[in-house]
């Protein structure tokens, strides 16, 4: 919601008659700054005049402004923190919208190159995308995958709600975390083919040794659209890329 320039306006418009109030009794002392000033701001592509519109009260002390919204909720926020200026930050689009609206002219205000501003989902999400991980873990350059390390896999579906698999890897002692990572999910990539699982989303990893033998035990949830997640298998990618690492898919 943009209320920056509106605010801005009544606030001048507010000084200039406290000022004229002073030209008009010249024997007498200003009046007191008041503690809070009351508002009434248009909601985004509300033409003035038109309903709905937003309550808003203004301290001038503390720099604290509470904003009765259309639906009956009051938002808080203090003006002097950078939570405060993201969530007055004004658009291109926003101060074009103000101008058609409250005819002013706002034109200099935001230059014609500046990049639009990014919504708080849009900056999570890139976050989030940045924390992703490929499938299979990018191995070390020395690293040597031998058939003899693979001794057997197993996927075993749990009768979960949502598509929750277990895939539970044999390999020989000493094996690379990362090389065994990938052959359980080489082998689940091998299994969602055979039962038509287009993905699968990784939850956990444990391993262990026994017998001389290392274990993995892998957790994933299957799903035919493509999930959320810090570590995503995509079946037929998956099983061209161990193909090509020759990593065994059953």
């Amino acid at each position: 919601m943009v209320r920056l320039p509106i605010l801005k306006t009544l606030a001048m418009a507010a000084i200039l008659t406290l000022a004229a109030c002073g030209d008009a009794e010249d024997d007498a002392r200003p009046k007191a700054k008041p503690a809070e000033m009351q508002a009434r701001i248009a909601s985004p592509g509300t033409k003035v005049g038109e309903a709905p519109l937003s309550l808003a009260r203004v301290s001038t002390k503390s720099g604290e402004i509470l904003i009765l919204e259309p639906d009956g909720t009051v938002t808080e926020m203090d003006l002097d923190t950078p939570a405060g200026r993201d969530a007055f930050a004004v658009t291109e689009a926003d101060l074009a919208a103000l101008n058609a609206n409250l005819d002013l002219d706002l034109g200099g205000l935001v230059a014609a190159t500046a990049p639009p501003e990014k919504t708080a989902q849009e900056k999570a999400l890139e976050e989030f995308a940045a924390r992703t991980q490929p499938a299979l873990p990018v191995l070390r350059e020395d690293a040597e995958i031998a058939p003899g390390m693979f001794i057997a896999a197993k996927v075993d579906a749990l009768g979960d709600a949502n598509g929750l698999v277990e895939v539970t890897a044999n390999l020989q002692q000493g094996v690379d975390a990362d090389i065994a990572f990938s052959y359980a999910t080489c082998a689940l990539a091998g299994w969602a083919r055979e039962n038509g699982a287009a993905y699968g989303r990784h939850i956990r990893t444990l391993q262990a040794e026994r017998n001389g033998k290392l274990l993995i035990g892998s957790a994933f949830t299957m799903s035919q659209d493509k999930p959320l997640g810090l570590r995503v298998m995509e079946t037929e990618q998956t099983l061209r890329d161990c193909r090509a690492r020759g990593i065994p898919v059953a």
